[in-house]
């Protein structure tokens, strides 16, 4: 890999784990309108119908808490969005934990699979969700026995290893003083994997994250899980795909972002 990417920095709701954040953000909207805020809900757009997956892809995905709380209201009309969006964040909260402890998530098979080649092709691997629950997800995905079910043989993948053991460095969580599409947290995962932009590319399912990935001036390769492609290809990613499996590896070993085969 000398002369191609040394690192790789993945978003994780949506690119790595099918989480419950949608649930639990569709959920929470439903009930304080139904209960605390019913008095309001006929001066708003919102109903349970409009609260769609596009809407939370393009309102809300990426962003921290309180930041995609008041998107959200405000995308729905409303009033006094700001003030309201710290209840709504928490109720999220409240269900977004209960679904993880219930393990209403999975891990995205064509996720692990790129990042055990690409791990395997000795590049270093990082973590940098917005989300303050991404921890949560990476440290109840067994590697060691996705690569047993998939009858793989990696000599770094050891008995008991999450995915979360895998990284070399994650910047989940932590609060940044701009959240996406600022890049601080990509330059950061990029500083602490030791790698420098250039070296770096950021897979991303988000509009604001291949954004933030581009701001940082590092490659940006756009996964569509929600029928997105052309909004991520217009917020400047270099390369948009449906899976993984269609990365080539061979292309990322040159420092290229190039549809093929990562199998």
């Amino acid at each position: 890999m000398a002369t191609g990417f040394r690192g790789a920095i993945f978003d994780v709701d949506g690119v790595l784990v099918d989480s419950p954040h949608e649930q639990a953000w569709r959920e929470g909207l439903k009930q304080l309108m139904e209960n605390e805020w019913s008095g309001i809900r006929d001066q708003t757009s919102y109903s349970p119908e409009a609260f769609t997956p596009r809407v939370y892809q393009s309102e809300m995905s990426g962003k921290p808490r309180y930041k995609g709380a008041q998107a959200a209201l405000e995308y729905f009309g409303v009033p006094d969005a700001e003030r309201r969006a710290r209840e709504y964040g928490d109720q999220k909260q409240v269900m977004i934990v209960e679904l993880i402890e219930q393990s209403r998530f999975y891990a995205y098979p064509d996720a692990l699979r790129f990042v055990l080649k690409v791990k395997d092709a000795g590049m270093r691997i990082g973590a940098a969700s917005s989300s303050k629950n991404a921890n949560a997800f990476l440290e109840r995905i067994m590697i060691d026995e996705f690569v047993e079910s998939e009858g793989l043989g990696y000599e770094f993948v050891q008995p008991g290893m999450t995915l979360l053991d895998m990284l070399d460095a994650n910047v989940s969580g932590r609060d940044f003083e701009q959240g996406k599409p600022h890049p601080m947290i990509f330059l950061t995962a990029a500083e602490e994997l030791g790698t420098s932009t250039e070296e770096s590319f950021v897979i991303e399912d988000a509009v604001n994250g291949v954004q933030a990935a581009k701001a940082g001036e590092m490659a940006a390769l756009g996964l569509a899980r929600a029928d997105d492609e052309a909004a991520l290809a217009e917020a400047g990613a270099d390369l948009v795909v449906t899976s993984l499996d269609d990365v080539s590896l061979e292309a990322l070993s040159k420092g290229r972002l190039e549809q093929g085969s990562v199998l």
